[in-house]
Formats: C-alpha cells, structure tokens, sequence
C-alpha cells in the first residue's frame, strides 16, 4: 500500500513538473544545465583547476576518482538489477520526453548522482562554493524530470547514491 501510494505521489509529481516544460526555453535550459553533467566535463573541471593551479586542486580530483569508482559501478548495478521503466514506457498521458535517454531504465538517476558527488567535493574542498554547488546539483536533477527521463524519486535516488558515494570516498582518503 505505501509503495503503491509513494508510486502514484512519484507520476503526480512527475505530471506536474514536466508540464511545466513545454515552453522552448525551459527545455532548451534543461537541456543545457543536464549536459553540465556529463561525464567528461568532470575531468575537464579538475584538470583546470590543476592547470590553474587552485588550491586543493589535487585533494578534489582524488576524491573525485575514488568516489565516482564507488558511484558508477553502484549506479549501474542499481539501475540494472532495478529496472524501472522511464515515464514514457509508464504512463500512457505522457507522450515524448525532450531528450533521448541513452539506456532503458531510469532508477537512478546518474546525472544527478554524478552531480551530487561533486557536491560533495565542493562541500569538502572548496566550501564557500557550496551554495553554488548544491543549486547545480538541484537544477542537474530538476533538469531530468523537466527533459521528461525521470521521475523524482530516481533523482532522490540519485543525490543520495552520489552523496553517499563521495562521503564513502572522503572516509577512505582520510
């Protein structure tokens, strides 16, 4: 009964947010702010911030390297031995989504869990940027329901596996 109940708040909410999305500019934006996660753009950041020379520029790679080989191998066992199917495959008044996901499933979130364990690493290494970072992080997942490839529990889902991940990850380097 409260899987059923927690399933129903997650499409309402789903339904909601999205139909938000339908001016171009609120789906190019999301477009945009969830391409700020991919993956490489990762490496990318912590080789400036060494090529800049910043302060705990290395400290922040490193914990960056440890926690996301933690997040993605538990991100894509999760999101495989789950299967949850996406909101196009679930429900029959959505039609298209903004985006092409790149795989079938849709719990966790991986953007969103990438984000978090940056979050994290800001928190950590660079914490007057935090209020900056934890916005990105929000808008990363935010951007995924408004893109129409997540409901907010696999966002949910994902901030706690990226968190969890760069905390399991600063214990270990410390």
């Amino acid at each position: 009964m409260l899987l059923k109940r927690l399933e129903h708040w997650d499409h309402i909410s789903f339904c909601r947010l999205f139909s938000r999305s339908s001016s171009k500019f609120c789906s190019s934006g999301s477009y945009w702010l969830s391409k700020t996660a991919d993956g490489p753009l990762y490496l990318l950041l912590v080789l400036s911030l060494l090529a800049a020379d910043v302060a705990d520029a290395a400290r922040f790679g490193l914990l960056l390297l440890v926690a996301f080989s933690l997040e993605l191998p538990l991100y894509l066992l999760l999101k495989n031995s789950i299967r949850r199917a996406r909101p196009a495959q679930v429900l029959t008044a959505f039609t298209q989504p903004h985006i092409t996901p790149s795989d079938q499933f849709s719990l966790p979130s991986g953007h969103t869990a990438g984000a978090f364990v940056i979050v994290v690493a800001v928190a950590c290494c660079y914490p007057l940027w935090l209020p900056l970072a934890l916005l990105w992080g929000g808008g990363i997942g935010l951007s995924r329901i408004l893109l129409g490839v997540h409901f907010p529990l696999d966002v949910l889902a994902g901030a706690v596996l990226g968190t969890a991940a760069a905390t399991i990850g600063l214990f270990l380097l410390n």
